[in-house]
């Protein structure tokens, strides 16, 4: 073992993707992520795309939902309070109606599956209602397929990058929220290494995480807050991989290498 980069403060997964999620006290990792993590996904029935509030003009409404895990099966929760699981079958119908645009829950990501990215620049100087440039991002490049991940299995944001946005870290959607002792955007330099979280679990850190609007956006009953884009515009620009561009990053992306069970409190550690 190597360098002591932290400590496992805090996981979270979202088993509905672009919903909002739940916080976890242990969980399983395999290759796919997360035990429970994105298995499930909200399909456009007129674009054929995979819904996501990163094209927040037609979608922010899904993060006043929410997803959480239960016993069978996953349970989604509207924003009155009214919930159902995944499997009932007025379900469709249900989520539909509360996102005014036809949708299906579903577990086996489309062919070739994609979503819409808006521009998160355009979302910052228009507003989350206009019509901005919207991109098509094909899922899951750094991911086992047949996943819903925007790129790879698992997100790690460290307390200290939290610290530099001054924002709230379930704004980012991570996995691991890590404590770590510097300042800054450490994890950045994290990209390329191999780390060990716990006893079992050994992981890639593969790139730095671009942003996109979502953190700016609403969370349940978080308010709005575009310095949670603007700030690491300001100061932690930083390419992510060759060829993309510099890109306002909070957290790295990685990929498992030994599956195992990670649990609150988990030493983070750099392997030699």
């Amino acid at each position: 073992m190597g360098e002591m980069l932290g400590t496992v403060e805090v996981l979270r997964r979202y088993p509905v993707k672009g919903l909002l999620g739940e916080e976890i006290a242990a969980g399983d990792v395999a290759a796919t992520g997360l035990t429970g993590d994105r298995g499930l996904a909200l399909v456009d029935a007129e674009t054929g795309k995979v819904a996501s509030p990163k094209n927040p003009r037609i979608w922010r409404g899904m993060l006043a939902l929410s997803a959480a895990v239960e016993a069978g099966g996953v349970r989604v929760t509207l924003p009155d309070g009214e919930s159902l699981r995944a499997d009932d079958p007025h379900v469709d119908e249900v989520l539909s109606r509360a996102l005014g645009r036809k949708v299906t829950l579903t577990s086996t990501p489309p062919e070739k599956a994609a979503l819409e990215r808006a521009v998160p620049e355009e979302v910052l100087s228009e507003g989350v209602t206009a019509r901005v440039t919207v991109q098509e991002s094909v899922l899951g490049a750094g991911s086992p397929p047949g996943t819903f991940f925007d790129y790879a299995p698992l997100h790690l944001v460290t307390t200290s990058a939290i610290a530099a946005t001054g924002v709230e870290a379930v704004r980012y959607r991570p996995n691991l929220i890590i404590r770590t002792a510097g300042e800054g955007y450490v994890e950045n330099g994290w990209a390329g290494t191999e780390v060990a979280v716990g006893e079992e679990v050994v992981l890639r850190v593969t790139v730095p995480t671009p942003r996109c609007a979502v953190p700016t956006l609403e969370h349940g009953a978080l308010p709005r807050d575009t310095s949670a884009l603007r700030t690491p515009a300001a100061h932690n620009l930083v390419e992510p991989l060759p060829g993309y561009g510099p890109r306002p990053c909070v957290g790295v992306y990685a990929e498992v290498l030994r599956p195992g069970r990670i649990r609150s409190g988990d030493q983070v550690r750099l392997l030699d």
